[in-house]
């Protein structure tokens, strides 16, 4: 075997655990919500209480992931990685376990320490373990792994809860993250990471300091994250929901397009890995694909078209989200000073927390004021306002390279 084969058989063992590790974390994105059915009657909980434990979740996770970078830049990615999983799997024994809301809500806050550490850990072993020919193809498989997560949860958790109740559903659930970290702990020497600058040797923006958040491109980096976050929440929550209401169309088919527009964004992400490999400015692939998504959003706002519109629009619009993606990654790669890149990712990805966290109670409002077409139109604008910061973060990051030493 020549070393290019063992160098692609290499790779693909990287992208291969990075994405199952990738999956698992959005898995436990939806552990509660899609338990709500059997939560709310077991504990006597509201709506609003049950949307706190979300918004646990993902206020832990957005602080935390900013945290989580300065470990994995400090102690290496693995080791990070691997506390992560396993720190999964006890929040779902802690939640099986619960007898009042106080235990639901240190499961959340467990759930959302453990989800913290994947981005910046998951993004670290991506760059220092792939080759750079294939780079756009791992951020790829990154992408459709977390879209195949948040598929597979409420089937599996929805299916055993019904049978088997709600408890038995999270035992089930903590044998995931369980398996998952024996598969990695077995492999772990593929995902060895690079070793550790001496911090009186290490280069600029190596040395642990935060000098990396005075780029101007990090937070327009986690700007385009927040905006994005927040659509893609109004999209999760109260997409299915104004379709029909917006075209009278059933709740089956509702539902299946919003599953149409998670299928299409993981085709969307294939097909991105291919561009991305392909392309040089990958701002203006993002922006480009924004703003087709973004058009296509006030479409659907409008509630003008035929019935069956619904389903096709919807597809369309997660299939150019999807083939952002890849581009979306390695535009923060460019982004990123050398030896920084788990900081620069834990700090970036946490506007995606935080996004989730605002965008279900912004979209929420406008529901409460029986406006279901202002939800895509909401959509719409995020994206929109997601282009600039995408621009941005290209001119600047070209800036920086340009400029003299």
């Amino acid at each position: 075997m020549n070393s290019d084969d063992n160098t692609l058989r290499q790779d693909a063992r990287v992208i291969g655990l990075v994405g199952l590790a990738h999956g698992t974390s959005h898995f436990y994105h939806l552990i509660l919500a899609a338990l709500i059915p059997w939560l709310k009657p077991a504990f006597q909980l509201s709506y609003t209480e049950l949307g706190l434990l979300m918004s646990v979740f993902f206020v832990v996770s957005g602080v935390g992931q900013a945290m989580a970078g300065f470990v994995v830049d400090r102690v290496g990615a693995r080791a990070v990685l691997f506390s992560g999983i396993a720190m999964l799997g006890l929040s779902a024994l802690v939640l099986s376990s619960a007898a009042s809301y106080a235990g639901l809500v240190l499961g959340a806050l467990m759930a959302g320490m453990g989800n913290a550490v994947f981005h910046p850990a998951d993004y670290t072993l991506l760059n220092q373990r792939v080759s750079r020919a294939r780079l756009a193809h791992g951020f790829s498989v990154h992408g459709i792994s977390g879209n195949i997560g948040w598929a597979a949860a409420p089937i599996f958790l929805t299916s055993i809860a019904a049978t088997q109740g709600w408890r038995a559903a999270l035992l089930w659930a903590a044998a995931l993250p369980a398996s998952v970290l024996a598969a990695l702990v077995l492999n772990r020497h593929a995902l060895r990471p690079d070793p550790i600058a001496p911090r009186g040797r290490a280069e600029a923006g190596q040395d642990g300091t935060l000098d990396f958040l005075k780029l101007r491109s990090v937070w327009m980096c986690f700007g385009f994250f927040l905006l994005t976050a927040v659509a893609l929440g109004g999209i999760q929550s109260f997409a299915s929901i104004s379709l029909e209401s917006l075209y009278g169309i059933s709740r089956e088919l509702a539902t299946s397009s919003y599953t149409a527009y998670m299928l299409a964004s993981a085709v969307g992400m294939l097909a991105g890995g291919f561009l991305g490999a392909g392309v040089k400015h990958h701002d203006r692939t993002v922006a480009l694909a924004f703003a087709a998504a973004a058009a296509l959003a006030l479409v659907l706002a409008a509630g003008a078209g035929p019935s069956w519109m619904a389903l096709p629009l919807m597809g369309l619009i997660g299939l150019c989200s999807g083939v952002a993606g890849p581009s979306r990654d390695l535009m923060i790669r460019a982004a990123a000073p050398k030896g920084a890149t788990g900081r620069v990712y834990g700090v970036v990805y946490s506007g995606l927390d935080s996004g989730l966290a605002i965008g279900p109670l912004l979209f929420g409002l406008v529901m409460d004021a029986g406006r279901p077409g202002w939800v895509f139109a909401g959509v719409a604008l995020f994206q929109a306002l997601a282009i600039a910061t995408a621009v941005g973060v290209g001119g600047s990051t070209r800036a920086r390279q340009l400029a003299p030493a």
